[in-house]
């Protein structure tokens, strides 16, 4: 992502978009943050791994906390000092990756290693 073009978001329009697009996300000293729940330090490193993926192809950089457990993820464009809509893009895709899981069902086309997905990754609110 470029910031070119990127402004900071009013904080009354980041608040709205956190409740409609976000909701497991909040705001908190400039930055948009949430925090993942892994299963164990194998799952803590496919997490970072995945976000670590994304962000490089967007070129827009989280900072990361890891500890064995979880992963903290605060996004901000720190070229604009703020919260931009490319700091919601890039949450939204790291929700929809990180929380992707393959079907419980074995007819499906991928039915997954029978496994429960929240092993992998949870989440809860700071």
């Amino acid at each position: 992502m470029t910031t070119e073009c990127a402004t900071p978001l009013p904080a009354v329009e980041i608040e709205r978009r956190l409740r409609t697009e976000l909701p497991c996300w909040h705001l908190e000293d400039g930055w948009l943050r949430r925090t993942y729940r892994t299963g164990d330090w194998n799952s803590t490193l496919m997490v970072v791994n995945a976000i670590g993926h994304l962000a490089e192809a967007a070129w827009h950089h989280p900072e990361l906390s890891v500890s064995c457990g979880m992963v903290a993820v605060r996004l901000q464009t720190c070229d604009v000092g703020g919260v931009t809509a490319q700091d919601f893009t890039l949450a939204r895709k790291i929700d929809e990756v990180v929380l992707w899981s393959p079907s419980e069902r074995a007819d499906t086309p991928m039915p997954g290693l029978g496994m429960n997905p929240s092993r992998i990754v949870s989440t809860f609110h700071v």
